[in-house]
């Protein structure tokens, strides 16, 4: 869909090439540099920025709505359709940042520029929001309409008639969410709010965030009167420290106020042209030591669960005052089929680059499975430069080998190597693109395991590739094992986000960690099983509710990378400036809906659903629905109501009640085993509908059976896309010719007559 979209943008900068204002210049100029290269014509059309399209099926239609060309006579029509990007006349961009989690809205002014005013096209929104965004909501504003989306259960989603198509609303990528707003008129204005949620990276005490601001300069209206106002707006709350420091911004922004664990930024310009840079920032915060406290908040009003609501964090510090565990690591990896190519190939980089980063203390080996199971050695080897040569000669000459995905015998191989560990870490990352039918048993097998292990028992981190695969087992599993959980659905993402796993797991800096009180009092829920460790590479968040009342400190403690112990007390403070219920509302969905899944919970599944609509984000047990809301009523005020067409003739439906559209799944989903089982790819997710001309010879197929001797349409159209273009000419002439004397029936039987020359 991605290319598709893309080579739908270049043919609508070609044909908006038709739009003129004057003498000056064309609205809309090809960019720089015009020529971009083959292989990367995806991502040089993909949006960069916020982004809005007109959809474009009738070539005609293209022109300026307030100075038509009256240009030649344009053939034929577009399909699939041309998007031309609209011309943005204003933009605001707001990011409020609470610890490692922001939310961005942005808001802007856009018109249909390219359409003649007695036309009107559908509208297309495209919002890149960065690879750990989130879309919370969408409203439109145009003239006497307004369109806003929202999530419904799946029930509600049930009796809703009107389904959206796949390219009128969903993930063009994962990190790209599009949505298509029907019939706006030529010349229209829109306004539009996105609002998204992203996380911030988090390297050695610096939190990062960088949110797609970068628009193409084909968006910028030529006409030099019309002011462009651009503003981004900057809130940053860490909630857990005082001294933070601003370190670096892309814009140039202006402090307007300051606190000590806050602090308000904004930048506003006339521009000339609109940003081309990625909105960017990072900050500070300033301990060399481990340090975090407790965040409590009442529930807001509309919260079902009228619990009180925490937040435990923990930051690592300076990873120079603190000593890493030395570690023994077992790389489980899937080698079934659908791992062939891309795949395979960037999980050999990123175990090779994992590997090089062993200290010679450490230990390692790796299991490749399918239906069988495959051991680089049959115990666990130092990590030399030798051994690590071998292992990288190893995997490389390592293909998919065929057959199923049975994961559980190389895991049970994996934990019966770290099972006499003492003094380091032992670890086990899972590495698969596929669902199998006993994930449950394998997570009571691995609960217990581990429950009854000695030593320091493994932590399992799991990445999973594609969406085929079962994520919420994985995170389940994850979980269990007091380990991470990632996935890349996108395939150029999967060796920087498992490099990403691997560095994070490898930097261990505080293991085992318990908070006192929290594992054994009923009125304190803990959403997450077991408590991680903490790493140098980001910090550790704990989320739940509880009833009651907490102490001023609660102690914390673990076991530091030296093997000592580790006991700090962590300050309660209630919270007001920090919406935990939004902050939290990711984390908690994803955590609960792996434990709904895991239990077969219902009423677990119905607090994910209602969390879901409560925060805007999106859950398995949610639908998404786009709701259209008319601003005049026009309907006839004497009978003030309208009677339903279809079903009971006597039901009366209110005329002001708003226009719901479903839209397609936005969810993940728990795995796919008939795929799996197929060895069918990752990548291979999207479904393509049939294209015009099909969707056309299927409606028609059925013609035969009603004439008699007679040709129908299927055979004319079968019979005329063998024509060469001369004879194709010929024939348009004297059907014109013999439809204008009403002699069609003879027409019909001269196609017929046609022989394909």
């Amino acid at each position: 869909m991605a290319d598709e979209f893309a080579n739908a943008v270049e043919d609508g900068l070609k044909l908006a090439k038709r739009v003129y204002v004057g003498k000056d210049r064309a609205v809309m100029a090809a960019p720089k540099p015009a020529a971009p290269p083959v292989q990367f014509l995806s991502d040089w059309y993909l949006p960069s920025a916020p982004m809005v399209y007109a959809v474009i099926s009738d070539p005609r239609m293209v022109d300026n709505p307030d100075m038509p060309s009256y240009q030649p006579h344009v053939h034929g029509r577009c399909d699939p359709p041309a998007l031309i990007p609209l011309q943005m006349s204003g933009v605001d961009l707001e990011v409020d940042c609470y610890g490692d989690t922001a939310f961005v809205q942005v808001s802007g002014k856009w018109r249909v520029h390219c359409v003649m005013g007695s036309r009107s096209c559908h509208c297309r929104i495209a919002v890149p929001m960065g690879h750990q965004g989130s879309i919370l909501g969408v409203e439109v504003d145009i003239p006497g309409k307004s369109y806003s989306t929202e999530l419904v259960g799946v029930e509600e989603s049930n009796v809703i008639e009107k389904l959206a198509r796949p390219q009128d609303g969903g993930f063009l990528k994962p990190h790209i969410f599009t949505l298509t707003i029907p019939q706006v008129d030529g010349g229209t204005n829109i306004g539009i709010k996105l609002r998204w949620s992203l996380k911030l990276s988090y390297n050695e005490g610096q939190f990062s965030l960088t949110v797609p601001f970068s628009f193409p300069e084909y968006v910028t209206p030529a006409v030099k009167k019309i002011s462009k106002k651009e503003t981004i707006r900057l809130n940053v709350n860490s909630g857990i420290a005082t001294g933070i420091l601003c370190k670096a911004t892309s814009h140039p922004l202006k402090e307007i106020n300051r606190q000590a664990e806050k602090f308000s930024f904004l930048y506003e310009a006339e521009v000339l042209t609109w940003s081309n840079t990625d909105f960017s920032f990072s900050y500070s915060v300033s301990s060399s030591n481990i340090f975090g406290g407790i965040l409590l908040q009442s529930p807001p009003l509309y919260d079902c669960d009228q619990r009180d609501m925490f937040c435990v964090y923990l930051l690592p510090g300076s990873p120079k005052s603190r000593k890493v565990f030395k570690k023994e690591v077992v790389f489980v990896v899937d080698l079934s089929d659908s791992m062939q190519g891309k795949p395979l190939e960037a999980t050999k980089t990123a175990i090779s680059s994992a590997l090089s980063k062993l200290g010679p203390e450490d230990s390692f080996n790796i299991i490749a499975f399918s239906s069988e199971t495959f051991l680089f050695s049959t115990a666990m080897e130092l990590a030399s430069e030798e051994a690590i040569e071998r292992a990288t000669t190893w995997m490389s000459m390592k293909s998919t080998m065929g057959g199923g995905t049975n994961m559980s015998i190389p895991l049970e191989k994996a934990s019966e190597m770290l099972s006499n560990t003492s003094d380091s870490v032992p670890m086990i990352f899972l590495i698969t693109d596929g669902a199998v039918e006993d994930e449950r048993n394998i997570c009571d097998s691995m609960k217990k395991r581990l429950t009854n292990q000695e030593s320091l028992p493994p932590r399992i981190h799991t990445f999973g590739i594609g969406s085929f695969c079962n994520h919420y087992f994985l995170r389940m599993l994850a979980m269990i094992g007091r380990g991470d959980f990632d996935a890349a659905c996108d395939l150029d993402l999967i060796e920087v986000k498992l490099q990403k796993l691997f560095s994070k797991a490898l930097s261990t800096v505080l293991a085992d960690i318990t908070i006192d009180g929290f594992s054994d009092n009923e009125q304190i829920e803990v959403y997450s099983s077991c408590i991680p460790d903490l790493s140098f590479e980001g910090p550790l968040t704990i989320c739940g509710r509880y009833q009651g009342s907490l102490p001023d400190t609660v102690k914390a403690t673990g076991i530091l990378g030296d093997l000592s112990n580790f006991v700090m007390d962590l300050k309660v403070v209630r919270t007001k400036d920090i919406p935990l219920d939004r902050v939290l509302a990711r984390q908690q969905i994803d955590l609960l809906t792996a434990q709904a899944w895991f239990s077969e919970n219902k009423q677990l599944e119905q607090k994910v659903a209602q969390l879901s609509i409560e925060t805007c984000n999106i859950s398995e047990y949610t639908r998404m629905v786009l709701v259209e809301k008319n601003k005049l009523d026009k309907v006839n005020e004497s009978s003030g109501a309208l009677k339903v067409k279809r079903g009971d003739p006597h039901k009366i439906r209110d005329p002001g009640a708003p226009k719901k559209v479903l839209l397609q799944s936005l969810s993940v989903g728990f795995g796919d085993l008939t795929a799996t089982a197929e060895n069918i790819r990752p990548g291979a997710e999207e479904q393509k509908l049939p294209d015009a001309a099909e969707a056309f010879m299927r409606a028609t197929s059925d013609c035969c059976g009603r004439m008699c001797n007679h040709c129908c349409c299927m055979c004319c159209i079968q019979c005329c896309s063998k024509m060469n273009d001369q004879c194709a000419i010929l024939l348009t002439q004297i059907v014109t010719a013999l439809a204008f004397i009403g002699c069609f029936e003879c027409c019909t039987l001269c196609c017929c007559g046609q022989d394909g020359q």
